[in-house]
């Protein structure tokens, strides 16, 4: 019977290499083979050996070096010809990373899998920009969301942002005006607070504030590029240090 490899599906984490799991960066050291995505800082894939081979699947906007399902099948081949491959992924592999449906063709296939989470880009660039996605004084719910999905206007999100809400938008650097006019028109006040975090955990890392009706001139003039998250919420106008003075007002 012929040996197959196992795929590893793999979060990288936000960026900042320190954020790996000590099981991602182990997978990472001793991988012969690395198949990552455009999002993974370089600083990660130093830490593969020296003979690694690394392959880069990158996507961009209306760009793809490969599509998802020659993705999917290049992982499946080099798994089938018995080696071991680490998928490498920004964030977690199960939030906005398509790790589901790698998943599901390797299964299908017959090829093991294991997940290997990692912290999310929401996570992780929060609370580098000492953002707090829930607090109890101004948010217990907290939703992420793809800004850049086919029929933006079209998907219903109502509800998941507003008084004692946080919505994080993925990938909403480009669609920022269509996504400031449909909550707009949905109901949400034009003064509600907003953050852009661009390059979150990285040493190049940008907090922009403001506010809702003003999100796609400040995307624009602060000339905002991917990775960048945007959050929306009363979250975003506080602090750490405003946070904690809040959180100590509440316990007397």
């Amino acid at each position: 019977m012929a040996i197959t490899g196992t795929i590893f599906l793999v979060g990288a984490g936000p960026g900042d290499p320190d954020l790996l799991t000590i099981r991602a960066a182990r997978l990472i050291e001793r991988a012969r083979v690395i198949v990552h995505d455009g999002l993974v800082d370089p600083a990660i894939l130093a830490i593969a050996r020296d003979d690694a081979e690394l392959v880069s699947v990158a996507k961009r906007r209306s760009h793809h070096t490969l599509p998802q399902e020659k993705i999917s099948e290049l992982l499946v081949r080099i798994a089938r010809s018995g080696e071991d491959v680490v998928r490498l992924k920004g964030g977690d592999p199960f939030i906005f990373g398509r790790g589901g449906e790698e998943a599901e063709v390797a299964s299908a296939a017959g090829v093991p899998v294991e997940i290997v989470p990692g912290i999310s880009a929401a996570n992780g660039a929060a609370a580098a920009a000492q953002i707090a996605l829930t607090h109890r004084d101004a948010s217990s719910i907290v939703s992420f969301v793809a800004g850049q999905c086919k029929g933006l206007k079209d998907q219903d999100w109502a509800g998941l942002a507003g008084k004692g809400r946080t919505l994080v938008i993925y990938m909403g650097v480009k669609t920022a005006p269509q996504i400031a006019e449909k909550l707009m028109e949905d109901g949400l006040a034009p003064e509600m607070p907003v953050a852009v975090i661009e390059n979150g955990t990285r040493p190049e890392m940008r907090v922009l504030r403001g506010m809702l009706a003003g999100l796609p001139d400040l995307v624009e003039r602060e000339g905002v590029v991917s990775p960048a998250l945007i959050v929306i919420g009363e979250v975003t106008a506080r602090d750490a240090a405003t946070l904690a003075a809040a959180a100590q007002e509440a316990t007397r």
